[in-house]
């Protein structure tokens, strides 16, 4: 089984296009959230992950606020920008789709989550001592996770030495190992200073997961965003990938 694992789309056409192009084909897709904010095509990106094959799909902090689920004030000040943008410009079977979502779940030897098992919509894995926090939080091997824009993993070592959170630098392979939190970065908006759209692809039976990035054409979601009126700071940031 080949498993397509996306997260972080941000309304990005063009890098979710490319993804699922370099993908190729697969057996079913896992999508931890954040499909809308930021950038300017929300309900082609809401379209397009509702037809993908085999779909589990969570909600994100910026799915929540769009739905009026999270308070404005917990963003700053050009994500609210970018949010009132967004609430006025979704559809109606677009917020339905959003509404729908869960916020955490379990498949067989997975649990998924946008931000963490401990805080799934909000809670950032961004450091060594909060991921070690959350391993009491999920049962299962292995936990999935998003909401960092960052390609990370960490390891539980059951105590015996620190679990140290790394982030994933190369495309090869990795056999991962119980028990591990792991991100696949971001299709729309990635943050390790790499612009190119990053996403995994899993094979539950070898226990592998193999990273991937794949370029796409910034320019053109970037003229997008300007004419949109949305903040220049989530157009200009993609060519460096902060």
């Amino acid at each position: 089984m080949r498993i397509l694992v996306i997260s972080d789309i941000h309304a990005n056409l063009t890098a979710l296009e490319a993804v699922l192009a370099d993908a190729g084909d697969i057996d079913a897709v896992w999508c931890l959230g954040d499909l809308v904010g930021y950038g300017p095509d929300p309900n082609q990106c809401i379209e397009r992950v509702a037809q993908l094959p085999q779909l589990t799909c969570l909600i994100g902090n910026h799915d929540a606020a769009a739905l009026g689920k999270i308070n404005l004030e917990a963003f700053n000040r050009e994500a609210r920008q970018s949010i009132r943008w967004l609430i006025s410009n979704l559809s109606a079977d677009s917020k339905a789709f959003l509404q729908a979502l869960p916020e955490k779940v379990c498949l067989d030897e997975v649990t998924l989550s946008h931000g963490s098992p401990r805080n799934p919509v909000w809670e950032y894995v961004l450091d060594t001592c909060t991921a070690t926090a959350n391993f009491a939080h999920f049962d299962t091997l292995y936990c999935f996770v998003g909401h960092t824009h960052l390609p990370a993993l960490c390891v539980s070592n059951n105590g015996t030495k620190p679990n140290n959170l790394i982030l994933i630098r190369s495309d090869a392979d990795i056999t991962l190992t119980p028990r591990t939190i792991i991100n696949p970065g971001s299709v729309g908006q990635p943050r390790d200073h790499n612009p190119r759209a990053a996403y995994a692809l899993f094979y539950p039976a070898e226990k592998i997961w193999q990273p991937r990035r794949v370029n796409y054409d910034i320019s053109a979601v970037q003229e997008r965003i300007f004419q949109a009126g949305l903040p220049r700071r989530h157009a200009v940031r993609l060519s460096q990938g902060w």
